[in-house]
C-alpha cells in the first residue's frame, strides 16, 4: 500500500470512529449507550424497595396486572445488559411482597420489569438524583395495603402513607391523647429507640466493611431485649429491620406511640481514623455548640438524600420546627444526656465529656425529650473492632439503660402525652 492510500485509510478510519464517537455522546447514542450500573432489592416487614441506579436518568411508566398480582416497570431508551439480567436472582425467599422478578427486552428501545407479588401492595415509583457517590435511581417502593388493625398495632405504614402525600405535616396537629397516670407509676415509662440509617443509607463504615446502619440495629435490638425486662418500661422501635425510614418519620411515630423519651443510636465516623471515643447530642435551636456537632448534624440530616425520598418527602423535610421545640424539652433532653454519657464513659473513652448540640432533625420532636448516642468512631480500627462484638453491643445498650434510669430516677417530670 502506497503511503497516500496509508493516508486515506487512515482519514477514513478517523472518519468512522469520529461518527462512532459523536454517535455516543448524542442525546440519542447516550441513551442506547447508558445502562444500569446496580440493581438492590431491600425487603423488610413494613416495606419492600427496588432500586435502579443508572449513569442517567431512567424514564419509565408502571402498571400494575392482577391474576396473580403483578407491578410492571417498563424504562424507556434502555437496552438489557448483565447488571439488569440478574434481578430475579435478588430476590430473597423471606421477602413478604415480592414472589419473583423477570425482566426483558420489550421491544427495541424498552426494558420491561416485572415483579410477581404474593399479596396486593401499594405501589410507589419515584426518580432520584444523583448524591454522595450514588448515580441515579429509579426507586420501587412496595407498601401492604392496610388493614385498620394493622395500623393500631403500629402506625408506621400510616405515617409512611401520610408522609407519600406529603399529608404529615398537617397531621402534625393532630396528637393522640395523653396516656392515663404517670410514667413509670401509674404506666409504663415509654421509650422510642432509634437505630440510624438503613436500607438505601448504610450510613458510615469501617476500615473492614463494617456498616453503620448493621451495628447500631443490633445495638437497638439488644437495648429493646433489655427495657422489656423492666417491670416500668416499654419500648419501641423506629425500625426492626433493614429498612429506610424518613426523618421525619421517626420523629411522627415517637409522638404517635406517645413516647417519653426517645434514643437515636449511631456509629460516627470521620476523615482520621484516629479519632476515637462516645459522644451524645441534643438538639439546639440557636445554632450548633461546636464544629463538630454542625458537620454531624449536617451528615445525619442528609439521610433522607441518600435513603430516597420523593419530592413531597423533601417538601415536609424541608420545615423545620425550631419554633415549636419547647426550651424545658431541650433542658430536659440535655440532662437526660449527661445521664447516659456519664453511663457511657464507664465503657468507652469519651470523645467530648460535655452533651453536644445541633440541629439534628431527628431530634426535633417538640415534647420529647431526645437525644443521639454516637456509640464510637466506626472509622476507628479499633473502635470497629469492638463495635463488631456482642459483648460491646450489649455493653453499651445496658449503658444506654443505666442512664434512662438514672434520668428518671432524679425526679425529672415527665409531661403527660
Amino acid at each position: 500500500m502506497c503511503a497516500r492510500d496509508k493516508c486515506c485509510s487512515r482519514r477514513r478510519f478517523l472518519k468512522y470512529t469520529g461518527a462512532l464517537w459523536l454517535l455516543s455522546v448524542s442525546p440519542l447514542g447516550l441513551a442506547a449507550s447508558s445502562h444500569v450500573v446496580a440493581v438492590r432489592i431491600w425487603p423488610s416487614s413494613t416495606y419492600s424497595r427496588l432500586t435502579l441506579e443508572s449513569s442517567v436518568s431512567l424514564q419509565y411508566k408502571q402498571f400494575m396486572l392482577s391474576g396473580p398480582n403483578r407491578l410492571v416497570v417498563d424504562i424507556e431508551n434502555s437496552q438489557l445488559n448483565p447488571v439488569l439480567r440478574g434481578v430475579d436472582k435478588l430476590v430473597r425467599v423471606d421477602d413478604p411482597y415480592i414472589q419473583a422478578a423477570r425482566v426483558g427486552q420489550f421491544d427495541a428501545h424498552t426494558v420491561r420489569i416485572v415483579l410477581e407479588l404474593k399479596k396486593p401492595v401499594d405501589p410507589k415509583v419515584f426518580t432520584l438524583q444523583p448524591v454522595a457517590g450514588i448515580r441515579h435511581r429509579l426507586v420501587v417502593d412496595l407498601y401492604p395495603q392496610q388493614s385498620a388493625a394493622a395500623t393500631e398495632d403500629d402506625p408506621l405504614l400510616a405515617l409512611l402513607k401520610d408522609y407519600n402525600q406529603g399529608a404529615l405535616e398537617q397531621k402534625e396537629a393532630l396528637v393522640p391523647p395523653p396516656l392515663p397516670g404517670k410514667a413509670g407509676r401509674d404506666r409504663p415509662l415509654v421509650i422510642m429507640i432509634d437505630p440510624g440509617h438503613g436500607g438505601e443509607d448504610p450510613g458510615a463504615h469501617g476500615k473492614y466493611k463494617t456498616r453503620e446502619k448493621d451495628i447500631v440495629l443490633k445495638i437497638g435490638l439488644q437495648l429493646r431485649k433489655l427495657i422489656a425486662s423492666e417491670p416500668n418500661m416499654k419500648a419501641y422501635m423506629t425500625r426492626s429491620d433493614d429498612v429506610f425510614i424518613p426523618l421525619r418519620v421517626r420523629v411522627a411515630k415517637a409522638r404517635a406511640q406517645r413516647a417519653d423519651l426517645f434514643v437515636s443510636i449511631h456509629a460516627d465516623a470521620f476523615t482520621s481514623r484516629a479519632a476515637r471515643g462516645s459522644s451524645v447530642f441534643a438538639l439546639s435551636t440557636k445554632g450548633a455548640t461546636s464544629a463538630a456537632a454542625r458537620f454531624l448534624a449536617q451528615t445525619q440530616n442528609e439521610s433522607d438524600l441518600i435513603g430516597g425520598v420523593s419530592l413531597s418527602g423533601d417538601r415536609y423535610l424541608d420545615h423545620t420546627m425550631f419554633d415549636m421545640v419547647q426550651r424545658q424539652t431541650v433542658h430536659d433532653s440535655l440532662k437526660f444526656g449527661h445521664a447516659v454519657l456519664k453511663h457511657i464513659g464507664k465503657i468507652n473513652h469519651l470523645h467530648k465529656r460535655t452533651v453536644d448540640q445541633a440541629g439534628f432533625a431527628v431530634l426535633k420532636a417538640p415534647d420529647i425529650p431526645s437525644i443521639l448516642v454516637e456509640t464510637a468512631f466506626i472509622s476507628n480500627v479499633e473502635e470497629e473492632r469492638r463495635l463488631r462484638t456482642t459483648r460491646y453491643q450489649h455493653q453499651m445498650a445496658t449503658a444506654i439503660l443505666q442512664g434512662i434510669k438514672e434520668y428518671f430516677a432524679s425526679g425529672v417530670s415527665l409531661a403527660q402525652r
